[in-house]
This record gives C-alpha cells, sequence and structure tokens, in this order.
C-alpha cells in the first residue's frame, strides 16, 4: 500500500522521522489529481510549486534536526471559500472567478505551521449554497464511488479528493451539514466543531452565525488530528472562543462502556431505508460494546429545516452585498453606478445564489422581518433549548446524515425544495452550534456508502469523537475509501 494510502498518521509519523520525504508523498499525490481529476472535478486550481516549495521547506528542517509538526508533509486539499495568500479564491462563482486573496485564512496558517501541505483549492457549491456540488459556476464534482453521481454539498469537491485518494485530510465548512451530508455521500470522515472552536478568520461567509470549518479524512483519528491542528483562540475572529485547541486524539481508544446515547427517532422515519438501516446497525453496535442505547424524540429538530432556509438566506444576502463590483471580484460596466451594480450582480452570481439573496432580502424587508427572520430565530432558540433538554438524559445522540444515498447528477436541480431536504438531518446542530461528526457505516442498495451522525453538546468533541471511533471499529469492510472512479477500493483497505 502507498504511504499516501496510510492517511495523516503514517505519513506524518514517516516524515518526521526521515524514513520519507515529504517532496515524494506530495508528487504522488500531485500524480494522482493530475491523472484522475479531469474525471472528477474536485480542484479549481492545483498549487503544484507552491506544494513542491512547501514540501522542500519540511524535508529541510528534517534534515535539520527541527519538528516540521504534527501534519508533516501530509497534502491538504482546501475549500475554494478559504483565502490563501497569492492563489486563486473563487467560491466557485464568477463574481470572484479572477479574485487573488492578500492573506491566508487562519486555518491555512495552523495547517502550514504544523507541517502540512497544500495541494489545491476544491470545488463547491457556489457560496456554499448548495447539497449537491452541481451549482458550482465552473462544473460540478463527480462522486468516486460512481461518478453519475453526486458527491453532495457544498463541501463536495473535499470529500471526493479524500474519498478518491488524493488527498489524506481536506477542510471544508459546514453552514448546515455542508461537510457531513457530502462525507456520508462520499464514505468519508466529516466533523463540524463547535461553533467558535475554529477561526472562520479568512473563511468567505455565507451566514456568519452558522458557519463552521472542519475537517474530512478517511478515519476518525485523521479527521482529530487535523482538528486539533485547526481549533483554538483567534483574536481575529470575534466570535472566536478564548481557548486552547481540545486533545481529542489521546480521548478515541477509550471505547463506549457506561455511555448513555440516544438516537433521534424523529428522523429516523423520514429517511431511505438504507439510513434507517445504517443507524439502527450503529445503535446496535454501540450497545453490544457497552453503551446504554435508546431511542429518543427530540421533536422540535424537526422545525429546524425552515428555519434555516429564512436564517441563512437573510444573512447571505447582508454578506454578498459586499459584491456590488465597486471594491473586488467582477465588475460589468454600466452607465451608472446602480445599472453597474446589478449588471455585476447579475452575471456574477448563478441561480441558487441570487433566489436565496432574494429570500433573505424579503425575509429581513419592512414589515416581514418579525413574521419570518424574528419568527426563525425564536424557532432556532426551542432548537438550542430542546438539545439542552436532551443532554441532560444522553451524553451523545445519534442519527441519519442525510435522507438517501449519493443521487444521480441531475435528479433534483430543477426542485429546490426537494434539494434543499438533503439537509434536515444536518441543519439542527448548526443552529445550535453544535459539533456533529458523519462516519461512514453502511453500503446502502446501490452499493454506495451511508454515513451515521453522532452529535454532542457544545464543546463536546472529545466524547463525540471517541464514540465516532467505536462506531468506526464496529463498521463492515468496505465502507469507506480510498475508491478510484467508478468505486473500485484500493486492496487492503477496510
Amino acid at each position: 500500500m502507498s504511504l499516501l494510502d496510510e492517511g495523516v498518521v503514517a505519513i506524518a509519523e514517516a516524515v518526521r522521522s526521515g524514513r520519507a520525504k515529504a517532496a515524494e508523498v506530495v508528487e504522488e499525490s500531485l500524480s494522482r489529481i493530475g491523472a484522475g481529476d479531469g474525471e472528477l472535478h474536485c480542484f479549481h486550481t492545483v498549487m503544484t510549486e507552491e506544494a513542491r516549495r512547501q514540501a522542500a521547506e519540511v524535508d529541510a528542517a528534517v534534515a535539520a534536526g527541527r519538528d516540521p509538526g504534527p501534519l508533516a508533509g501530509v497534502p491538504v486539499a482546501l475549500k475554494d471559500n478559504l483565502c490563501t495568500k497569492g492563489t486563486l479564491t473563487t467560491c466557485s462563482s464568477k463574481i470572484l472567478e479572477d479574485w487573488v486573496p492578500p492573506y491566508d485564512a487562519t486555518v491555512v496558517e495552523r495547517l502550514a505551521a504544523a507541517g502540512a501541505v497544500a495541494v489545491g483549492k476544491t470545488n463547491l457549491d457556489e457560496f456554499a449554497m448548495g447539497s449537491s456540488t452541481e451549482n458550482s459556476a465552473f462544473g460540478p464534482t463527480r462522486n468516486p464511488w460512481d461518478t453519475t453521481r453526486v458527491p453532495g454539498g457544498s463541501s463536495g469537491g473535499s470529500a471526493a479528493a479524500v474519498a478518491a485518494g488524493f488527498v489524506p485530510l481536506a477542510l471544508g465548512s459546514d453552514t448546515g451539514g455542508s461537510i457531513r451530508q457530502p462525507a456520508s455521500l462520499c464514505g468519508v470522515v466529516g466533523v463540524k466543531p463547535t461553533y467558535g472552536l475554529v477561526s472562520r478568520y479568512g473563511l468567505i461567509a455565507f451566514a456568519s452565525s452558522l458557519d463552521q470549518i472542519g475537517t474530512f479524512a478517511l478515519t476518525v483519528r485523521d479527521a482529530a488530528i487535523g482538528l486539533e491542528v485547526i481549533a483554538g483562540h483567534d483574536g481575529r475572529d470575534s466570535t472566536s472562543l478564548d481557548r486552547e485547541a481540545p486533545e481529542l486524539v489521546p480521548s478515541l481508544s477509550g471505547g463506549v462502556e457506561g455511555l448513555r446515547i440516544g438516537v433521534i427517532e424523529d428522523f429516523v422515519a423520514d429517511v431511505s431505508a438504507s439510513a434507517q438501516a445504517a443507524t439502527t446497525a450503529a445503535a446496535e453496535a454501540l450497545a453490544s460494546a457497552g453503551a446504554k442505547v435508546e431511542a429518543t424524540s427530540v421533536p422540535e429538530v424537526l422545525h429546524g429545516l425552515p428555519a434555516y432556509y429564512v436564517i441563512a438566506p437573510a444573512e447571505a444576502s447582508s454578506n454578498l452585498a459586499r459584491y456590488d463590483g465597486v471594491r473586488y471580484g467582477l465588475r460589468v460596466d454600466g452607465p451608472d453606478v446602480a445599472t453597474m451594480n446589478a449588471r455585476t450582480r447579475g452575471a456574477g452570481f448563478g441561480p441558487e445564489v441570487r433566489r436565496r439573496i432574494m429570500i433573505g432580502t424579503y425575509a429581513l424587508s419592512a414589515g416581514y422581518y418579525d413574521a419570518y427572520y424574528g419568527q426563525a430565530q425564536r424557532v432556532r432558540t426551542l432548537v438550542v433549548r430542546a438539545f439542552e433538554r436532551a443532554y441532560r438524559d444522553f451524553d451523545v445522540l445519534i442519527a441519519p446524515v442525510t435522507p438517501s444515498e449519493a443521487f444521480r447528477l441531475g435528479e433534483k436541480t430543477a426542485n429546490p425544495l426537494e434539494m434543499y431536504l438533503s439537509d434536515v438531518c444536518a441543519v439542527p446542530s448548526n443552529l445550535a452550534g453544535h459539533p456533529a461528526v458523519s462516519v461512514p457505516f453502511a453500503l446502502g442498495e446501490a452499493g454506495l456508502p451511508v454515513g451515521v451522525q453522532v452529535l454532542a453538546p457544545a464543546l463536546g468533541e472529545p466524547l463525540m469523537l471517541r464514540v465516532a471511533a467505536a462506531l468506526e471499529a464496529a463498521a463492515p469492510a468496505g465502507v469507506r475509501g480510498p475508491v478510484r472512479p467508478g468505486g473500485t477500493r484500493e486492496a487492503g483497505r477496510a
């Protein structure tokens, strides 16, 4: 097995010890991208020269007897809504098609400081608005398990890049399930942390009270190591929690003996048979491992989706007002400022972004603010309180991640409401600001991966990932990648 397929821990240990060169690992990653990404379209930009430079610096540090960090030589993919100094950052939108940021996002800085090597910027739904990565202005990403199907969204490029074995670690953002849903559909681990645990400085905003950056990897351990690196206080983000990055890896082997785990039955009834079966099997596996597992009802979570689709568009309409043709990005000239502004936004934003801006502007308008935005915020409070009650009885909760396996490209693009329903199991955690993780746990009827979600209260990542590791250990063989396009799994990978 290639070192690249052995994952984050193996690569970093080999590079730090001098048994392997970061340059060799990175060249293999770049080679795989060059050979396979033409079919999948995970990447907008491949940072070839920058990656080689970073890898050389890691190898030089090792040769000089210095420790390059816990991610030494690990190739990493970055969702293309994370600012990278000197490298295109497009948000998959024509309005930012040629924009090059003058600074790095905090998470990009922290990855580099830990010895990781950024190899490219990944495709996403435009401004992270979507559940299939079909809303990208530059074309969709395809699922490595079946290239006729979507990888999920909005972080579909990052999820697919990990699933295809291009990189062992990737970053995404999760506003309403945009890490966990593609993780489930692509058979990888996806972690959405507590709101404020990871700095949003340099993340191009969609909905500021919901957005959070997290990790994709093939294993819970690898995802946890990545999260340890990017987490922690940042004074440049006013919503950043004033606390040190948590230690996550030491708790992973603790098991679930004696833990109280609730299964959110409100979600289970409205998902596919495959998702139901995966959740039931996960509950049984945790019970067999010594946890006390019970069904529980949290009915308020079913109101999360309509509340989310008022709050998120409202915040988007405000955040995206900055793209006006004046300060940066696309500019389409007109006879006056108002016409220039309208032409720029009409040409620069795709249909889904325009739809959400209009919904959000309407919800914030005079006469409708209290009826829509104000009411949605009250529902959000109900969701938060419902979770608080649930966590009095349970240490963590489990639930399906998404209603179905990966659907076919084009299957839901004509019906926005059906597409929005892909997020029904995911958005409550964003509304509450709580952490959640998707773990590959089954193969559905079509032979495609199905994830199970572990949810925890705020700052409950150590326990959440401990349960996720137990689920991972109990999962059947063959439920996770890396896979080559068409669903061929690499030898030696369960």
